[in-house]
This record gives structure tokens, sequence and C-alpha cells, in this order.
């Protein structure tokens, strides 16, 4: 069994329906999809806001790696292209935690390197995981937490929509 947390962002094109067609794609795995927000972009590169959400997907026969290659699957549907680090694209797929497993491997590093301190991470994943928890340093902390203890200029860039992800 292999139970996962993956953030999906766009901010290049149509995001919603890019973020939509990350629902499609795993609609059979999906346990819940979290409200759609709207983020201001990090890392510093001059770009247009984000619509970001997050699901939690299971599937019996899958493992960490089986989400990688479907989260890139779907981000080369939407021709993603990756030029720049924390640049804008069309549609980002990222596993943050699989199973509770932690693993340092460069092709996927679990959980998600910097999860923990990104807003637009932790605030969709606590509408639909209220008790989440995610490994830091070898220490299972509270997403809630988390979130609380981040700088309020993070947090203010990340705002709940009115816009929906559909299970159809």
């Amino acid at each position: 069994m292999s139970r996962a947390v993956l953030s999906i962002g766009s901010n290049i094109g149509d995001s919603l329906a890019h973020l939509q067609a990350v629902v499609d794609g795993m609609r059979e795995w999906i346990v819940a999809v979290s409200p759609v927000y709207a983020t201001s972009p990090w890392g510093g590169v001059e770009q247009q806001d984000f619509l970001n959400a997050v699901l939690i997907v299971d599937d019996p026969d899958a493992d960490c790696r089986d989400w990688l290659r479907r989260g890139q699957q779907l981000e080369a549907a939407a021709d993603r292209v990756r030029e720049q680090r924390w640049g804008p694209r069309t549609l980002d797929v990222d596993v943050v935690t699989c199973n509770g497993i932690c693993s340092d491997d460069p092709e996927l590093t679990l959980p998600h390197p910097r999860a923990h301190e990104r807003a637009f991470v932790l605030a969709p994943w606590l509408d639909v995981e209220p008790n989440a928890t995610i490994d830091v340093d070898e220490t299972e902390v509270r997403v809630d937490d988390l979130l609380r203890r981040l700088d309020a200029a993070e947090k203010a860039g990340v705002r709940r929509t009115t816009l929906q992800l559909e299970l159809r």
C-alpha cells in the first residue's frame, strides 16, 4: 500500500485547468483534494502568483517512485519545462510525503525538502488532513505547529480562493 501527499501548483497558462488535469489523472487514487490557494511566488524569481492545492492519494499497487513518475507524466502532458529553479511553470507535482518514508535519494527526497517551511504546502494540507505530521530532522512534527511557526509574510502570501477542483 502506498499513501502519499502531493503538492500541485501552476502559474503559466490556464493554471486551474492544469491542476484539474492532475485531479483527473489521479482520480482513481484520490482520497482527498484541498481547496485551491493563490500563492505569492517563492524563491525570489519575478513572476505571477501560483495556484496551489494538495492531494492525498492511495494505491495499494504503487510505491513512492510510482507517485513521482505519475506526477512527472502529468507535468510532461502540461508541457512542463525545467528552465529556472523556482521559476514559472505550467505544472509542478511534488511528492511531499509517502508512507512516512525518509530518503535522501536525489531523485526522490522524502519528505520533500523545505515542504515544512512552505505555507503553500502546509495550509492546503491541513484542510484535508488536520492531524497531519511530517518528519523534520528525524522528528515527527505536527503540520499545524509548523504553519503556526512560519513567518507572517510567508503565511500572508498564501490565500484560500473560491476556486474548486472536482472529482469527476
